[in-house]
Protein backbone atom coordinates (compact mmCIF):
# COMPACT_ATOMS: atom_id res chain seq x y z
CA UNK A 1 0.00 0.00 0.00
CA UNK A 2 1.33 3.33 -0.75
CA UNK A 3 1.79 5.84 2.07
CA UNK A 4 -1.14 8.20 1.74
CA UNK A 5 -0.34 11.77 0.61
CA UNK A 6 -1.51 14.84 3.23
CA UNK A 7 -3.36 16.54 -0.66
CA UNK A 8 -5.00 13.14 -0.59
CA UNK A 9 -6.46 13.90 2.88
CA UNK A 10 -8.90 15.27 4.30
CA UNK A 11 -8.09 18.24 6.59
CA UNK A 12 -10.13 21.00 6.26
CA UNK A 13 -11.93 21.59 9.86
CA UNK A 14 -9.24 19.21 11.76
CA UNK A 15 -6.65 19.61 14.69
CA UNK A 16 -3.29 18.39 12.73
CA UNK A 17 -0.20 17.26 14.45
CA UNK A 18 2.88 18.25 12.15
CA UNK A 19 6.31 16.91 12.44
CA UNK A 20 8.89 18.82 10.98
CA UNK A 21 12.46 18.91 10.41
CA UNK A 22 13.74 22.58 12.45
CA UNK A 23 17.16 20.80 13.28
CA UNK A 24 19.04 24.01 12.50
CA UNK A 25 22.73 24.78 12.73
CA UNK A 26 23.08 27.59 15.33
CA UNK A 27 25.91 29.90 15.94
CA UNK A 28 27.73 30.10 19.19
CA UNK A 29 25.48 32.65 19.97
CA UNK A 30 22.16 30.82 19.36
CA UNK A 31 21.32 32.72 15.86
CA UNK A 32 20.29 30.62 12.99
CA UNK A 33 23.14 30.12 10.44
CA UNK A 34 20.94 28.24 7.61
CA UNK A 35 16.95 28.14 7.94
CA UNK A 36 16.93 25.79 4.55
CA UNK A 37 15.05 23.11 6.64
CA UNK A 38 12.55 25.53 8.30
CA UNK A 39 11.67 26.89 4.64
CA UNK A 40 11.35 23.50 3.17
CA UNK A 41 8.21 23.07 5.92
CA UNK A 42 6.50 26.27 4.57
CA UNK A 43 4.65 24.36 1.17
CA UNK A 44 2.70 21.93 3.76
CA UNK A 45 2.24 24.41 6.31
CA UNK A 46 0.58 26.66 4.02
CA UNK A 47 -1.54 24.43 2.47
CA UNK A 48 -2.77 23.06 5.33
CA UNK A 49 -3.35 27.30 6.20
CA UNK A 50 -5.08 27.33 3.42
CA UNK A 51 -7.34 24.71 4.08
CA UNK A 52 -8.28 25.84 7.37
CA UNK A 53 -6.55 23.44 9.68
CA UNK A 54 -4.86 23.90 13.07
CA UNK A 55 -1.79 23.39 13.46
CA UNK A 56 0.22 21.74 16.18
CA UNK A 57 3.73 22.17 15.12
CA UNK A 58 6.09 19.75 16.94
CA UNK A 59 10.06 19.21 16.30
CA UNK A 60 13.64 18.79 17.61
CA UNK A 61 16.82 20.86 17.37
CA UNK A 62 20.10 19.27 18.28
CA UNK A 63 21.11 16.69 21.07
CA UNK A 64 20.19 17.76 24.57
CA UNK A 65 20.04 14.18 25.61
CA UNK A 66 16.54 14.77 27.37
CA UNK A 67 16.95 17.27 29.18
CA UNK A 68 16.17 21.29 28.97
CA UNK A 69 19.02 23.35 27.45
CA UNK A 70 17.92 27.02 26.60
CA UNK A 71 20.29 26.92 23.66
CA UNK A 72 18.42 24.77 22.13
CA UNK A 73 15.05 26.16 22.46
CA UNK A 74 12.60 25.94 19.52
CA UNK A 75 11.59 29.89 20.28
CA UNK A 76 14.53 31.26 17.74
CA UNK A 77 12.67 29.09 14.92
CA UNK A 78 9.34 30.05 16.04
CA UNK A 79 10.66 33.73 15.68
CA UNK A 80 11.96 32.68 12.15
CA UNK A 81 8.67 30.96 11.03
CA UNK A 82 6.42 34.01 12.38
CA UNK A 83 9.02 36.32 10.04
CA UNK A 84 8.71 33.74 6.69
CA UNK A 85 5.24 32.86 7.09
CA UNK A 86 4.07 36.52 8.32
CA UNK A 87 2.11 35.38 10.49
CA UNK A 88 1.56 34.73 14.58
CA UNK A 89 2.87 31.62 15.89
CA UNK A 90 1.72 30.75 18.96
CA UNK A 91 4.83 28.92 20.86
CA UNK A 92 4.45 27.01 24.09
CA UNK A 93 7.88 26.57 26.15
CA UNK A 94 6.64 22.66 27.23
CA UNK A 95 5.94 19.49 25.26
CA UNK A 96 2.83 18.44 27.06
CA UNK A 97 1.45 20.39 29.86
CA UNK A 98 -1.63 22.50 30.63
CA UNK A 99 -0.05 25.77 28.80
CA UNK A 100 0.21 23.45 25.63
CA UNK A 101 -3.45 22.05 26.36
CA UNK A 102 -4.83 25.61 26.65
CA UNK A 103 -3.11 26.88 23.62
CA UNK A 104 -4.81 23.86 21.66
CA UNK A 105 -8.04 24.66 23.46
CA UNK A 106 -7.88 28.42 22.70
CA UNK A 107 -6.86 28.24 18.79
CA UNK A 108 -8.67 29.03 15.77
CA UNK A 109 -8.70 27.19 12.37
CA UNK A 110 -5.80 28.56 10.45
CA UNK A 111 -3.41 29.22 13.65
CA UNK A 112 -0.03 27.55 14.60
CA UNK A 113 1.10 26.66 18.08
CA UNK A 114 4.29 25.28 17.82
CA UNK A 115 5.61 22.72 21.11
CA UNK A 116 9.46 23.19 22.45
CA UNK A 117 12.03 20.95 21.70
CA UNK A 118 10.75 17.14 21.72
CA UNK A 119 14.15 16.12 22.89
CA UNK A 120 13.79 17.78 26.32
CA UNK A 121 11.84 14.94 26.71
CA UNK A 122 13.86 11.74 26.80
CA UNK A 123 10.77 9.51 25.99
CA UNK A 124 11.23 10.50 22.55
CA UNK A 125 14.22 9.19 22.00
CA UNK A 126 13.26 5.83 24.04
CA UNK A 127 9.86 6.11 21.56
CA UNK A 128 8.06 5.46 25.15
CA UNK A 129 4.44 4.86 24.13
CA UNK A 130 2.99 6.69 26.58
CA UNK A 131 4.74 10.24 25.26
CA UNK A 132 3.67 8.96 21.61
CA UNK A 133 0.02 8.72 22.82
CA UNK A 134 0.31 11.84 24.53
CA UNK A 135 0.98 13.40 21.55
CA UNK A 136 -1.58 12.18 19.01
CA UNK A 137 -4.30 13.11 21.89
CA UNK A 138 -3.52 16.53 20.99
CA UNK A 139 -4.71 16.02 17.10
CA UNK A 140 -6.56 14.22 14.77
CA UNK A 141 -4.15 13.47 11.55
CA UNK A 142 -0.39 12.92 12.05
CA UNK A 143 1.35 14.85 8.92
CA UNK A 144 5.22 13.65 9.22
CA UNK A 145 7.15 16.34 6.70
CA UNK A 146 10.34 15.58 8.67
CA UNK A 147 12.17 13.38 5.83
CA UNK A 148 15.61 14.37 8.19
CA UNK A 149 14.60 12.02 11.03
CA UNK A 150 12.43 9.66 9.60
CA UNK A 151 15.28 7.01 9.71
CA UNK A 152 15.19 7.15 13.69
CA UNK A 153 12.78 5.23 15.91
CA UNK A 154 11.10 7.92 17.78
CA UNK A 155 7.82 8.86 19.22
CA UNK A 156 7.10 11.84 17.26
CA UNK A 157 8.26 9.56 13.69
CA UNK A 158 6.89 5.75 14.32
CA UNK A 159 5.35 5.96 17.99
CA UNK A 160 2.36 7.96 17.29
CA UNK A 161 1.58 5.85 14.12
CA UNK A 162 0.05 3.38 16.50
CA UNK A 163 -2.78 5.73 18.17
CA UNK A 164 -3.97 7.96 15.26
CA UNK A 165 -4.41 8.41 10.90
CA UNK A 166 -1.28 9.92 9.38
CA UNK A 167 -0.18 10.55 6.36
CA UNK A 168 2.95 12.30 4.75
CA UNK A 169 3.72 15.88 3.59
CA UNK A 170 4.57 17.53 0.49
CA UNK A 171 8.60 18.07 1.87
CA UNK A 172 8.81 14.55 2.80
CA UNK A 173 7.07 13.20 -0.88
CA UNK A 174 9.53 15.21 -2.70
CA UNK A 175 12.75 13.53 -1.04
CA UNK A 176 11.15 10.07 -1.59
CA UNK A 177 10.19 10.94 -5.23
CA UNK A 178 13.80 12.19 -5.65
CA UNK A 179 16.31 9.46 -4.04
CA UNK A 180 13.52 6.82 -5.57
CA UNK A 181 15.01 8.25 -9.14
CA UNK A 182 18.60 7.62 -8.18
CA UNK A 183 17.71 4.19 -6.98
CA UNK A 184 16.14 3.21 -10.16
CA UNK A 185 17.84 5.13 -12.90
CA UNK A 186 21.31 5.59 -11.59
CA UNK A 187 24.40 7.48 -13.47
CA UNK A 188 27.52 5.36 -13.47
CA UNK A 189 30.21 4.97 -12.08
CA UNK A 190 28.02 5.83 -8.57
CA UNK A 191 30.57 7.48 -5.99
CA UNK A 192 29.42 8.26 -1.98
CA UNK A 193 31.41 10.22 -0.25
CA UNK A 194 30.79 10.00 3.71
CA UNK A 195 32.07 12.56 6.21
CA UNK A 196 30.67 14.26 9.25
CA UNK A 197 31.35 12.35 13.15
CA UNK A 198 28.19 9.99 12.85
CA UNK A 199 29.19 6.58 13.33
CA UNK A 200 25.69 5.41 12.54
CA UNK A 201 26.48 6.17 9.31
CA UNK A 202 29.02 3.78 8.73
CA UNK A 203 26.47 0.89 9.51
CA UNK A 204 25.15 1.51 5.84
CA UNK A 205 27.94 0.57 3.91
CA UNK A 206 27.56 -3.31 3.70
CA UNK A 207 24.29 -2.45 1.90
CA UNK A 208 25.58 0.66 0.11
CA UNK A 209 28.12 -1.32 -1.82
CA UNK A 210 25.33 -3.29 -3.39
CA UNK A 211 24.14 0.28 -5.09
CA UNK A 212 27.46 2.04 -5.28
CA UNK A 213 30.59 1.32 -7.43
CA UNK A 214 33.07 3.37 -5.08
CA UNK A 215 32.44 4.54 -1.37
CA UNK A 216 35.13 7.22 -0.13
CA UNK A 217 35.30 8.10 3.13
CA UNK A 218 36.47 11.29 5.33
CA UNK A 219 35.54 13.32 7.80
CA UNK A 220 36.23 12.25 11.32
CA UNK A 221 34.94 8.75 10.51
CA UNK A 222 38.15 7.07 9.60
CA UNK A 223 39.14 7.50 13.18
CA UNK A 224 35.18 6.05 14.21
CA UNK A 225 35.63 2.96 12.44
CA UNK A 226 39.33 2.24 11.72
CA UNK A 227 38.82 -0.95 13.26
CA UNK A 228 36.02 -1.78 11.14
CA UNK A 229 36.67 -1.29 7.92
CA UNK A 230 36.78 -4.23 5.57
CA UNK A 231 39.15 -4.12 3.12
CA UNK A 232 37.70 -3.78 -0.01
CA UNK A 233 38.44 -2.05 -3.61
CA UNK A 234 35.29 -0.20 -3.42
CA UNK A 235 36.05 1.57 -0.06
CA UNK A 236 38.72 4.21 0.02
CA UNK A 237 39.38 5.75 3.83
CA UNK A 238 41.40 8.99 3.62
CA UNK A 239 44.56 9.55 5.78
CA UNK A 240 43.45 12.77 8.37
CA UNK A 241 45.75 16.04 8.99
CA UNK A 242 48.00 15.71 11.60
CA UNK A 243 45.59 17.49 14.36
CA UNK A 244 42.65 14.90 12.82
CA UNK A 245 40.49 17.91 11.81
CA UNK A 246 40.80 17.46 8.00
CA UNK A 247 41.60 14.88 5.41
CA UNK A 248 45.10 15.34 3.66
CA UNK A 249 46.02 16.81 0.51
CA UNK A 250 46.65 13.08 -1.04
CA UNK A 251 43.23 12.15 0.50
CA UNK A 252 41.54 15.43 -1.19
CA UNK A 253 43.69 14.17 -4.54
CA UNK A 254 42.70 10.94 -4.47
CA UNK A 255 38.82 11.94 -3.79
CA UNK A 256 39.24 14.10 -6.64
CA UNK A 257 40.34 11.70 -9.25
CA UNK A 258 36.45 9.30 -8.06
CA UNK A 259 34.76 12.54 -8.23
CA UNK A 260 36.66 13.52 -11.93
CA UNK A 261 35.52 9.43 -12.93
CA UNK A 262 31.90 9.33 -11.39
CA UNK A 263 28.44 9.66 -13.67
CA UNK A 264 26.75 10.04 -10.14
CA UNK A 265 28.17 11.76 -6.76
CA UNK A 266 26.41 11.81 -3.17
CA UNK A 267 27.89 13.32 -0.43
CA UNK A 268 26.74 13.05 3.06
CA UNK A 269 28.89 15.16 5.45
CA UNK A 270 32.02 17.82 5.71
CA UNK A 271 35.62 16.43 5.55
CA UNK A 272 36.68 18.47 8.50
CA UNK A 273 36.19 21.24 10.76
CA UNK A 274 34.96 23.47 7.80
CA UNK A 275 33.98 26.28 10.12
CA UNK A 276 37.39 26.71 11.03
CA UNK A 277 39.34 28.87 8.09
CA UNK A 278 42.70 25.91 9.15
CA UNK A 279 40.60 23.20 8.84
CA UNK A 280 38.57 24.01 5.62
CA UNK A 281 40.55 22.89 2.89
CA UNK A 282 39.23 19.04 2.44
CA UNK A 283 35.36 20.54 2.55
CA UNK A 284 36.07 23.21 0.72
CA UNK A 285 37.70 21.36 -2.01
CA UNK A 286 35.77 18.47 -2.55
CA UNK A 287 32.25 20.21 -2.87
CA UNK A 288 34.08 22.63 -5.26
CA UNK A 289 34.86 19.41 -7.18
CA UNK A 290 31.23 18.43 -6.98
CA UNK A 291 30.23 21.57 -8.67
CA UNK A 292 32.43 21.71 -11.38
CA UNK A 293 31.61 18.01 -11.88
CA UNK A 294 29.53 16.58 -15.05
CA UNK A 295 28.15 13.51 -12.40
CA UNK A 296 24.48 14.15 -11.84
CA UNK A 297 25.68 15.74 -8.20
CA UNK A 298 23.38 14.72 -4.56
CA UNK A 299 24.34 16.21 -1.55
CA UNK A 300 22.87 15.77 2.05
CA UNK A 301 22.89 16.64 5.79
CA UNK A 302 22.57 20.00 7.62
CA UNK A 303 26.06 20.80 7.78
CA UNK A 304 27.15 19.41 4.20
CA UNK A 305 24.23 22.40 3.20
CA UNK A 306 25.88 25.06 6.04
CA UNK A 307 29.16 24.37 4.07
CA UNK A 308 28.23 24.83 0.60
CA UNK A 309 26.29 28.11 1.82
CA UNK A 310 29.48 29.07 3.10
CA UNK A 311 31.72 28.18 -0.26
CA UNK A 312 28.92 29.88 -2.33
CA UNK A 313 28.03 26.65 -3.98
CA UNK A 314 24.64 25.48 -3.47
CA UNK A 315 23.34 26.73 -6.63
CA UNK A 316 26.21 24.09 -7.92
CA UNK A 317 24.52 21.03 -6.90
CA UNK A 318 21.63 18.96 -8.83
CA UNK A 319 20.02 17.46 -5.91
CA UNK A 320 19.98 18.76 -2.04
CA UNK A 321 18.62 16.44 0.53
CA UNK A 322 17.69 17.86 4.34
CA UNK A 323 18.41 14.77 5.40
CA UNK A 324 22.26 13.21 5.38
CA UNK A 325 21.21 10.18 7.68
CA UNK A 326 17.94 9.63 6.22
CA UNK A 327 18.99 9.62 2.61
CA UNK A 328 21.64 7.11 3.28
CA UNK A 329 19.12 4.63 5.45
CA UNK A 330 16.95 5.16 2.33
CA UNK A 331 19.42 4.63 -0.65
CA UNK A 332 20.54 1.12 1.47
CA UNK A 333 17.40 -0.38 2.92
CA UNK A 334 14.66 1.17 0.43
CA UNK A 335 12.72 2.31 3.15
CA UNK A 336 12.66 4.39 6.69
CA UNK A 337 10.72 3.34 9.57
CA UNK A 338 8.40 6.10 8.92
CA UNK A 339 7.34 4.54 5.85
CA UNK A 340 6.96 1.10 7.61
CA UNK A 341 3.32 0.93 9.51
Amino acid sequence: MKPAKVQDTTVSGKRILLRADFDVPLSKSGEITNDTRIKNSLFTINYLLNQKAKIILIAHLGRPGGKRDEFLSLRSVSERLSELLNAKILFSDEILGSKTKELILSMDFGEIVLLENLRFDSREEENDKSFSEELSSLADLYVNDAFAASHRKHSSIVGVLEFMPFCFGFYFQKEIKALNQILDFPKRPVLVILGGKKKSKLDQIGKLKLLVDKIAIGGELPLLGKDSFPEDQKIIVANLTQNNRDISALSIDEFKKEIAKAGTIILVGTMGAFEEEENEAGTREIIKALALSSAFTVVGGGDTQAALTKFGLTDKIDYISSGGGAMLFYLAQKTLPALEK
